[in-house]
């Protein structure tokens, strides 16, 4: 049964009225894939059920933030404790310690660290902390890789900016990205070659070490040593974004399952427990240069505040059980291979890279490895798969460059009764492509 949308449709003409495009962050809104937007009620578990009472099997999760399921208990009471006790002081908590003892135990890159808001900020300062210690002003990044709307971090990024086919922002001055140098994603020949020309002015490399703006692109084997050989050579530092990977697809992130060791790490979204936060640590050496101690200044009113870190102490801690990470990869595998399965039964190509935790759908029949990939794929079939999904009760990214996400809380049972829908899904494309062919 298509399901009604008529109070989100109320809500979002109003919302227009109110917010800038009716959201509060781009991709919100549904122009790559048309139609309007999702108010949603509530969510629990697995589940999200919008103002018109229909219920969505998600796979958004707030852009990979939840990973133990909406409205966890133990989260809830944890923030609601934490309310009870004065949310935000501007002054230290002890629960900044207790969550600073988790991260750096899963994460033993980050020698020091500073909380933030957002993995925006995170990866904003630490590049500024970068420039600081080393003196040099250029930064690497990567195409397709989104780093938060910082400035500089802009210039050709994956996520909404690769939705609305924006390869730079407005507002961003070009002297400004002047500074930006970006490459390819995985191409290792286009990286020395720069850094040969211009590796001691290199600030610092930014990368995301599992791709997961452009659709979830793997590294491949030998580009992250690579970036770590080079920068150390060139007197570099090598910053991971674990926005998305950290805490996800392992406790220690992308450094752990790839055992490439960065000089810094930004980390955000599931840290968080649901809640806005983000950090980032590295070698003390580095971190020594962040203010008060040093003469890089980075401040935030909200930033280490009690509810926010008190709900991502209970998620850490939870996280640590035994097996969950192995459970997480089982569901991960079974159900992207299902997928491909499913739509090559129907006849339409597809590939899902994954890894723990997420995957993507990309419509195409050859492997995705950078940016150009991505683009390359057939955005007309993602926006028809998109709608059909929705109608048959399965909430998936609006964007062909976002990722799917897991969590702990889609059980076998769901992540089958998913797989039936997606084949209902698969079925409905062909035949329409059938129609249109006919």
């Amino acid at each position: 049964m298509t399901p009604g949308f008529r109070r989100s449709r109320t809500l979002y003409r109003e919302a227009l009225r109110r917010l800038v495009g009716g959201v509060s962050s781009p991709v919100r809104a549904f122009r790559a894939v048309g139609g309007t937007p999702l108010f949603v009620e509530r969510a629990r578990g697995a589940y999200v059920w919008d103002v018109d009472g229909n219920r969505y099997t998600d796979f958004v999760l707030s852009y990979g933030a939840i990973l133990l399921g909406h409205a966890d208990g133990g989260i809830a009471q944890a923030v609601h404790n934490a309310a009870r006790r004065g949310s935000v002081t501007g002054s230290p908590v002890p629960e900044e310690i207790a969550l600073a003892r988790l991260v750096q135990s899963a994460f033993p890159v980050m020698e020091r660290l500073r909380f933030v808001n957002s993995g925006t900020e995170a990866a904003m300062s630490a590049v500024r902390l970068a420039r600081g210690f080393t003196g040099r002003s250029l930064v690497v990044k990567f195409e397709g890789c989104y780093h938060g709307h910082a400035d500089g971090l802009l210039a050709r990024a994956g996520s909404g900016a690769a939705t609305f086919a924006l390869p730079d922002s407005g507002g961003v001055p070009r002297s400004y990205v002047r500074e930006t140098r970006v490459l390819p994603y995985n191409d290792v020949q286009a990286f020395r070659s720069l850094m040969a020309r211009e590796g001691r002015n290199v600030a610092a490399v930014i990368v995301e070490p599992i791709a997961a703006n452009m659709g979830l692109v793997h590294p491949e084997h030998g580009f992250l040593r690579t970036l770590r050989v080079e920068t150390r050579r060139h007197g570099s530092v090598l910053l991971f974004d674990e926005v998305i990977s950290g805490f996800r697809v392992r406790l220690g992130g992308a450094v752990q399952l790839f055992g490439v060791r960065p000089d810094l790490v930004c980390a955000g979204k599931v840290m968080g427990g649901g809640l806005p936060v983000g950090v980032y640590g590295g070698r003390k050496e580095i971190m020594r240069c962040l203010a008060p101690e040093g003469p890089v200044y980075q401040a935030g009113t909200l930033a280490g505040n009690r509810a926010a870190m008190a709900a991502g102490t209970a998620a850490l801690l939870k996280l640590r059980s035994a097996g969950f990470y192995t459970r997480l990869e089982r569901s991960t595998r079974k159900t992207a291979r299902a997928l491909e399965r499913l739509a090559a039964r129907h006849g339409v190509a597809v590939e899902v890279p994954w890894t723990c935790g997420l995957f993507t759908v990309f419509f195409t029949s050859r492997p995705v490895r950078n940016y150009s990939d991505a683009a390359a794929t057939d955005r007309k079939a993602f926006s028809r798969y998109f709608h059909s999904a929705l109608r048959h009760g399965l909430y998936v990214p609006p964007s062909p460059f976002e990722a799917c996400f897991l969590s702990a809380a889609h059980t076998p049972g769901i992540l089958e009764d998913a797989l039936r829908r997606w084949d209902r899904v698969f079925g409905e494309m062909a035949a329409g492509g059938r129609r249109r062919g006919s």
